[in-house]
């Protein structure tokens, strides 16, 4: 992955609906050439989906809790996992370490419809327990991470360094 690369996941990261066409005009190739770089990064599993990032409260989805989930001892892992899948208003599975097996995130309308989610996750098998926070409110979410390490080293005052 070069930094043409890397400028296309970025691109596509802010907007996925951007054309070849425009992709190409901002990093300065053709069209074709974008389409065959995004094709790669597509089919090495480098760029994985493209999603509608939408408004959760329009939905009716405006309650977001973090359940962390203890594990009954020797109990296994997958087969856990398998079965919170199913659980629909889950939308995020971590396999952690710590007093937790697992950290979910749960979009939920009511906290009614949490309260069922934690009783519906606390008969899984394998679960002794959970531990739920409940978010206030969202600053911000889904900050997409770096696409990757720079290509250029810079000094500490941000210069690029020449070694």
């Amino acid at each position: 992955m070069d930094h043409i690369d890397r400028l296309l996941i970025g691109m596509l990261r802010d907007n996925a609906r951007l054309s070849y066409a425009e992709l190409a005009r901002k990093v300065g190739l053709s069209a074709p050439s974008v389409h065959d770089r995004v094709g790669k990064l597509e089919a090495s599993g480098v760029i994985k989906a493209y999603r509608a990032d939408i408004a959760l409260e329009a939905v009716g989805l405006g309650v977001t809790a973090m359940i962390g989930v203890i594990q009954v001892t020797g109990h296994e892992i997958d087969d856990m996992a398998e079965e919170l899948r199913a659980l629909t208003e889950i939308e995020s599975c971590y396999y952690v370490a710590g007093a937790e097996a697992f950290q979910l995130v749960a979009r939920v309308g009511t906290i009614a419809d949490l309260e069922q989610l934690i009783g519906r996750i606390n008969r899984v098998p394998g679960v002794a327990s959970t531990r739920t926070v409940i978010a206030l409110s969202t600053k911000w979410e889904h900050r997409p991470p770096p696409a990757g390490p720079p290509d250029v080293s810079l000094d500490r005052a941000g210069r690029k360094d020449d070694d």
